[in-house]
């Protein structure tokens, strides 16, 4: 198994990215999440990408993410029956990992049923089956704190308030804040409202 790349981001679009290691281009899956960010890395800077691989008998896919907590994310999806991989992915391209710990330790169905192709049962088995391993995720890897700690998160809650859908005032926050994680609250509301 490979645990990540370190090389060249050569090529970007919103579901995958090619990155050059040693010569060799790694074709990788990405989310959308991880998309935003890597938009703010130049084309042939270097970039570090935690893998995950699927081997199958017609193809080999390896899946890029930033960090561990995206990718156990990820795994623990795939863990779950009726997800596949291009559903976690799916998931993921909406949630931050963050906050898919909180829809799941909440047992909130909503977060999950808005994202495309996920339906009331599928959401339902996604919490009962990860409940209990969502705590433990969150105790190795420190999932339940999100950059920007209460900055995000009164963030966001301003950005409900003002008719934005929680979804999207996250992705956006998320993208502000990893910009700049020392951000106040009214800071991050003001540059979030311009990804808006």
């Amino acid at each position: 198994m490979i645990e990540y790349l370190k090389g060249e981001l050569t090529e970007l679009t919103p579901t995958n990215c090619v990155v050059e290691c040693g010569g060799v281009g790694y074709f990788l899956n990405i989310s959308l999440i991880f998309y935003d960010y890597l938009q703010s890395i130049s084309q042939g800077e270097t970039v570090k990408i935690y893998l995950h691989e699927i081997i199958r008998e017609d193809a080999h896919d390896l899946y890029g993410f930033k960090d561990k907590s995206e990718r156990e994310a990820f795994r623990m999806l795939i863990g779950v029956s009726g997800v596949g991989p291009n559903t976690a992915r799916l998931i993921l391209s909406s949630l931050t990992s963050q906050q898919l710990q909180e829809a799941i330790s909440m047992g909130n169905e909503i977060p999950l049923k808005a994202v495309k192709g996920i339906g009331g049962k599928t959401a339902q088995r996604i919490i009962v089956d990860l409940k209990d391993k969502i705590k433990g995720a969150v105790t190795s890897l420190n999932l339940s704190a999100p950059v920007g700690g209460a900055a995000f998160n009164d963030a966001a809650a301003a950005l409900v308030m003002l008719g934005f859908s929680m979804a999207q005032s996250q992705k956006a926050l998320t993208k502000v804040f990893s910009q700049d994680p020392n951000l106040n609250t009214e800071k991050a509301i003001k540059l979030a409202l311009k990804l808006l």
